[in-house]
């Protein structure tokens, strides 16, 4: 049987955080669906297909991943897609609590599912998409923390390209 897992996330945008993340879940997953989240109720600076071109361009080398976007419950779009496993990732004990939360009320609609937490790399512990999007708007050097795919896409859209 296929191991597939689901990570899914907003990913506005995909950081060297997210991609550890995955590249570590393919150590222990024959195939990781990102599922970029479809939510009217963030404010988001890529639209969700710009945020899938995005992780397509960065991850097209990883035959094992596959990119799409889900609206409605994460429980239930791991069930259509055949996934046992959804990977959270938790850079600090505030992570955890929302999380663990989420993770109890998914197991309660989806037995069936299981949810797996993995703490993020060390170098990665602090970071956020949100930390990287005010720190390049503030033209601040952001080679660090995201693929330069990425960095492009952020400098263009603040206009500082």
């Amino acid at each position: 049987m296929k191991k597939v897992a689901v990570y899914p996330g907003s990913f506005d945008p995909i950081t060297y955080g997210h991609l550890d993340i995955i590249r570590r879940g393919l150590t222990i997953f024959d195939e990781i669906i990102v599922a970029v989240a479809r939510n009217s109720q963030k404010n988001a600076l890529f639209s969700t297909d710009e945020r899938v071109a995005l992780i397509h361009d960065v991850l097209k080398a990883e035959e094992r991943v596959t990119v799409d976007t889900f609206s409605g419950l994460l429980i239930d779009y791991a069930s259509v897609r055949g996934a046992h496993v959804i990977i959270r990732g938790l850079r600090a004990i505030s992570d955890f609590e929302y999380e663990f939360q989420i993770a109890q009320m998914n197991s309660t609609i989806g037995r069936e599912i299981e949810t797996l937490f993995m703490m993020t790399s060390l170098q990665y512990g602090y970071l956020s998409s949100s930390i990287v999007k005010e720190v390049c708007s503030l033209n601040g050097d952001i080679d660090m923390f995201v693929p330069p795919e990425i960095k492009a896409a952020l400098k263009q859209k603040y206009g500082l390209v």
